[in-house]
């Protein structure tokens, strides 16, 4: 799969000799529209319209239909777990798994992750408890162990960016307090944890079938696990309790995944370790392009994860660097390169769980620093060598910069 997306437009060739030339400050933008960190990737066009094509003869676009069925067989192969589970997005998976397992009282779970865990509990009635990140920007044991309590009922950890957390340690907690460990796998698809693939540890993990995400269906979840009553009871919630027809079992919700959201996973499957070598390609062009700039640091993921490069991470320390995050940032957009803060401001910081946790130094101070830049299998090399050059700039003219911003 080459590099270059033929859909997205050349970047400009613009080069910078003076803060003039900065669309802060009155240029045009580098870019004649924006690019967005993980553009989604498009799968191989007569691969998804064959499956279409299938869905269409067939006339049945949903309930268990047989592309769901293929695409749960093909993922146990890939994933070799014994039970994948698909559903209509990732927060409804985890809220199926929440539900089987009958969870009451408090979670652990950290700060620095997408926001949508935090809300589904404070709205199951569950209290999210918040804790600190470690040097690897995952959730750190040692911290969840002190916050745990006779009322902790579950923890559920992040592979951030893909990269796995200390299963090992957090699951040894766990079996220690006889609670659950559910892990959010939603960056993590096609990764490994000391030469296991993601999708077999704790008692449930959940992926994100997301358009944004390294593998998608344009929108989806699932649900891997090894417990097959687990699997089963969740079978049923994600299609209202129904075993068969007019036959209910137990209560749920319509959590299904369509036909045509099957057609889009089985298509892009085919094609995932492509687009994961793609993303690699795109990483090391950040790499070479960015090294040795003082004040940035670049997330490089070990080659024993097989992780699926689709997350260009970034830290930027304001004294090496010459400026801040959160000014580095606002340079980009306004070049129409579409950085994102990720997880700003941290989950114990945003409504409606502000004032119900205590501080968080180590997560807060790793908020300000994250700056994800576009990345991913969609990406190209030009625009990676163009926002390269204009990071470096940035850098190089810092004091300019920020003096003229300031004015």
């Amino acid at each position: 799969m080459p590099d270059d997306s033929p859909s997205a437009p050349p970047p400009r060739d613009k080069p910078l000799c003076d803060l003039s030339d900065l669309a802060l400050f009155g240029a045009r933008p580098l870019f004649d529209a924006p690019r967005h960190v993980n553009r989604p990737q498009a799968p191989d066009r007569a691969v998804f319209d064959a499956l279409l094509d299938q869905v269409w003869d067939r006339r049945w676009f949903t309930n268990d239909g047989p592309l769901v069925q293929e695409l749960e067989r093909r993922l146990c192969d890939y994933l070799d777990v014994p039970h994948c589970v698909l559903t209509s997005n990732a927060t409804a998976a985890l809220d199926l798994v929440i539900h089987a397992l009958g969870l009451e009282g408090e979670v652990l779970l950290p700060s620095f992750t997408f926001i949508s865990t935090a809300h589904l509990l404070h709205l199951r009635k569950l209290t999210p408890v918040f804790c600190e990140v470690g040097a690897d920007m995952m959730l750190d044991p040692a911290d969840c162990a002190a916050r745990m309590t006779t009322r902790t009922a579950a923890i559920i950890a992040t592979h951030v960016w893909g990269s796995p957390c200390d299963i090992d340690a957090l699951q040894a907690l766990c079996d220690d307090r006889g609670i659950a460990l559910l892990l959010d796998a939603a960056h993590a698809f096609g990764g490994r944890y000391k030469g296991r693939r993601l999708g077999g540890f704790g008692r449930a993990e959940v992926f994100s079938l997301h358009a944004t995400k390294a593998f998608h269906a344009c929108e989806g979840g699932l649900v891997t696990t090894s417990d097959a009553d687990l699997a089963a009871r969740l079978r049923l919630t994600r299609n209202f309790g129904f075993s068969g027809p007019d036959r209910v079992e137990c209560a749920g919700v319509n959590a299904k995944m369509s036909e045509l959201h099957a057609a889009m996973g089985l298509a892009n499957l085919a094609g995932f370790e492509d687009s994961r070598a793609a993303a690699m390609r795109i990483h090391g062009a950040y790499a070479r392009g960015l090294e040795g700039l003082p004040g940035l640091r670049l997330k490089s993921p070990p080659p024993e994860e097989e992780n699926n490069h689709h997350y260009l991470v970034t830290e930027i320390d304001a004294a090496g660097f010459g400026m801040d995050r959160d000014a580095l940032l606002a340079l980009l957009t306004a070049e129409n390169v579409w950085a994102r803060r990720y997880f700003h401001p941290g989950g114990h910081r945003s409504p409606p769980h502000l004032g119900h946790s205590p501080a968080l130094p180590r997560t807060e101070a790793l908020c300000a620093r994250v700056l994800l830049l576009p990345a991913g299998a969609a990406a190209t090399s030009e625009e990676v060598a163009q926002i390269c050059r204009l990071i470096r700039f940035a850098a190089a003219r810092a004091p300019e910069i920020r003096a003229a911003a300031g004015a």
